[in-house]
């Protein structure tokens, strides 16, 4: 009873510093009130963004067991996963075709051989939870295998007896239903089945999910699926930009996987990619082959740094304040009166950026210590007014900013 009490406590007071920092830069909360949300803060699930490794952006449907297991090897061995990195998501195609005779779903045979409860038994040994993909309507995306349009409270039960932890629940081949009452159904079974499980909305933002979706579950896609070049990381950044006053613990935008490491992008190109998602406290999940992950890539991902900003207990998502010519401030509130700051060139040349402390709500005499988060060093211990930094083209500056007695 007492944790119980304890942990109520706590979402009390991060909420009251949520809304207060929150009206201090103007972006606003939403207030909005649902009947299941007691679901959501009961089982305390994603108080901060879910990091892991989801299969689909490497692997499409070429998933296999020997794959996740080896996937949940490497995020050990590389100590990523004691960055926080915990997930182990299988995507699409993981199931037969069609559902047994007791109408329930089942992993593929052929490429699960001892079946998705022993797969979630080898995940959790290595400290890990895993994750699994599933659709709200006849059939998933890839047309390989049944949706869960009809059979939400029995593939509920079924993904809890497994042992799965996170649920992707996608909104191919539905029947017309609107997106909110499909996730609706899914968000109750899950509620009922009492498991705490993640549950990721992908309706890729047709229906504005950030108003509704936190009634329902912990993260909603905002944009549609990213790609491996820089033009799509700019889009989906700024789309998803736009929802960050609906963003908090346990609720967060998503404005879909990481393509740090997938080859398509420079270094600087992925240093900025996973600098904003970090940013925007989206969800970190991994979407490169772990197994043969260059040193270059695991610097990025394993930024400590960098993670911690994704992983702050305030939770308030980062946002654009201002941006001309391809450059721009990106900036958002940290617990402990702190300050993170992107300073990002989407131009193609190299130019000097400039932040301003009344971005931030700093008078311009308050002094500041600022701290570079990719060159890990400080850069200033006695800042005031301005912050200014020559970038790269398509590079960033990613800086906290701790603010002193003036």
């Amino acid at each position: 009873m007492r944790l119980r009490a304890n942990f109520i406590l706590a979402t009390v007071v991060n909420l009251w510093m949520v809304h207060t920092v929150a009206s201090l830069w103007n972006i606003g909360i939403s207030h909005g009130r649902h009947a299941n949300s007691r679901f959501l803060l009961d089982n305390g699930v994603s108080r901060t963004p879910p990091m892991g490794w989801n299969s689909w952006n490497h692997f499409w449907c070429g998933i296999n067991e020997s794959v996740v297991m080896s996937t949940a090897d490497a995020l050990v061995s590389t100590g990523l996963a004691s960055l926080g990195y915990k997930y182990v998501n299988l995507d699409d195609c993981w199931a037969e075709s069609e559902r047994d005779e007791n109408g329930k779903l089942r992993g593929k045979a052929s490429t699960f051989p001892s079946g998705i409860k022993a797969l979630a038994d080898y995940v959790h040994a290595r400290g890990l939870k895993l994750g699994i993909y599933a659709d709200a309507g006849n059939r998933t995306c890839s047309n390989q295998m049944p949706g869960s349009l009809h059979h939400e409270y029995e593939d509920a039960k079924t993904f809890a007896q497994w042992g799965v932890d996170y649920i992707k629940y996608d909104n191919c081949y539905h029947d017309g239903t609107r997106n909110r009452e499909s996730y609706t159904a899914m968000g109750h079974a899950l509620q009922k089945i009492k498991r705490p499980i993640h549950f990721s909305l992908c309706e890729w933002g047709q229906e504005d999910p950030a108003k509704w979706a936190g009634a329902y579950g912990h993260s909603w896609r905002t944009t549609g699926d990213i790609n491996d070049t820089f033009a799509s990381v700019t889009w989906i950044a700024d789309l998803n930009n736009r929802w960050g006053r609906y963003a908090g613990p346990g609720r967060w935008n998503d404005p879909d996987m990481l393509e740090v490491g997938s080859g398509g992008m420079t270094m600087d190109e992925y240093r900025s990619h996973f600098s904003i998602w970090s940013l925007m406290k989206a969800p970190l999940l991994i979407g490169c082959d772990l197994r043969s992950v260059s040193n270059r890539t695991l610097r990025i991902l394993g930024n400590k740094e960098v993670i911690e900003v994704n992983q702050d207990s305030l939770g308030v998502q980062g946002r654009k304040l201002r941006s001309k010519d391809g450059l721009g401030v990106w900036a958002g509130p940290l617990s402990d009166n702190r300050v993170v700051v992107v300073l990002w060139n989407r131009s193609e040349l190299r130019a000097l950026i400039t932040a301003v402390w009344r971005d931030f709500g700093l008078s311009p005499n308050t002094p500041a210590i600022v701290r570079d988060f990719w060159k890990h060093k400080y850069v200033s211990m006695n800042e005031r007014d301005r912050l200014t930094a020559s970038v790269a083209p398509h590079a960033c500056k990613m800086y906290v900013l701790t603010p002193l007695q003036s």
